[in-house]
């Protein structure tokens, strides 16, 4: 028994050092929008461009979902992490420097490409290291380190970090040396944890294996509910928090008061988080919980889009981060559990719910940006996001009605 606590302690010891690697990520990738307005102005800006770039990590998603996670499920999550970190710390480098709308579209998709190692790798880490039924709280750990990664840019990156530093530039550069430095230290750590030493034994990169699983993931039924569910998720989380801090400096709220009110979306989001998934495990009620959580938005998003400067607006925008940050873990939690996916494929299974979802990610933001320049209004894109939340409610139903 002392050995088995033992090994449960490295495991959950394992899990809270690889959730800074999403720290981190989510740090680097919200920088951006946490200082849109300035850098719109700076770089000078159109409203599209400024959604583009917003949107432009989850774009790359689309593309290298797939080949990242049947990468990840071959070469494992230890080497996977280190390379992801390293590359996404270099692109934040690069963003830096850049001078103009093509190099920091370029350096944000190079960030997009190491992003994906971390969405799929830590999944997987946690598939190898805890039972299915007890991936709820691990999920939950990592997805803490990605929330307080998100607040730290909207809560102290541009609010103190940035002026300190002096400025946007000089914040994406410190951000992005910090990033590399965790990689390195990382990559130590997986080597003599030994984290991969049972997947180099096991699935090659051979055309038929690819194919079988690739065949496996593509045709599951009930993961393809999880994937609706994910890109709905994914376009109302990348969409507000790409454009909540300018939404509210439109409304009359400083640059710092509207980071900070950003960051009180987060923070509900990492309440939820961390709190969900436990009672869901306990009841077995995961799929009945994306149904609730689906409700959560669009109310949430109703009250936001409805009020003036004033609580009704703090409470829709905590409510909206209550109802995204219970779908999160649940989009995670869900493919290890599901027959036929498991362990084994949960990184190309995680890779097909986020190569979809990502079209979301990447239209939540442009669309809104599209639509605030043809409109001169942020309402359509807060009846998309709050459709979005049904959606969730009609797969989450979906998927409950698959399992009776």
């Amino acid at each position: 028994m002392q050995g088995l606590t033992d090994e449960t302690r490295r495991a959950y010891g394992l899990v809270v050092v690889a959730a800074f690697a999403y720290t981190c990520l989510m740090f680097v990738w919200f920088s951006l929008p946490a200082y849109l307005s300035r850098i719109v102005e700076d770089v000078g800006l159109t409203g599209t461009q400024a959604g583009l770039l917003v949107g432009a990590v989850p774009l790359t998603y689309i593309p290298l979902a797939l080949f990242s996670g049947v990468a990840i499920d071959r070469v494992g999550p230890g080497r996977s992490l280190a390379a992801g970190v390293s590359v996404y710390g270099v692109a934040q480098i690069a963003r830096s420097v850049a001078l103009g709308f093509p190099s920091l579209l370029a350096s944000t998709l190079l960030l997009g490409v190491g992003a994906t190692a971390v969405t799929f790798g830590l999944p997987k880490l946690v598939s190898i290291l805890f039972p299915p039924e007890r991936t709820g709280l691990p999920s939950s750990i990592y997805l803490i380190g990605a929330a307080a990664g998100s607040a730290g840019a909207f809560g102290v990156g541009r609010p103190l970090l940035g002026p300190l530093l002096g400025g946007w530039r000089p914040l994406f550069l410190w951000s992005g040396l910090a990033a590399v430095a965790y990689a390195l230290l990382w990559y130590a750590i997986s080597r003599k944890a030994g984290i991969d030493d049972s997947t180099a034994e096991g699935e090659s990169f051979s055309v038929r294996s690819v194919g079988r699983d690739l065949r496996l993931v593509l045709s599951h039924r009930e993961l393809r509910f999880v994937v609706a569910v994910g890109t709905m998720y994914l376009l109302v989380n990348h969409g507000i928090q790409g454009w909540l801090p300018t939404i509210l400096e439109s409304r009359g709220l400083s640059p710092d008061r509207a980071g900070v009110t950003t960051s009180l979306f987060v923070a509900a989001a990492a309440v939820s988080t961390l709190l969900l998934p436990a009672v869901a495990d306990r009841y077995a009620a995961r799929r009945t919980a994306l149904v609730a959580c689906g409700s959560v938005v669009f109310l949430g998003v109703l009250g936001t889009a409805l009020s003036g400067i004033g609580p009704l607006l703090f409470l829709g925008v905590a409510v909206t981060g209550a109802g995204v940050g219970g779908i999160s873990p649940l989009v995670r939690a869900i493919p290890p559990d599901l027959e036929g996916i498991g362990p084994r494929l949960t990184g190309t299974a995680m890779g097909f719910v986020f190569a979809v979802g990502e079209v979301g990610g990447f239209l939540g933001p442009v669309l809104i940006g599209t639509f605030r320049e043809e409109t001169n209004s942020f309402v359509p894109g807060f009846a998309m996001l709050a459709a979005a939340g049904l959606v969730v409610v009609l797969a989450g139903e979906g998927l409950r009605r698959s399992t009776e």
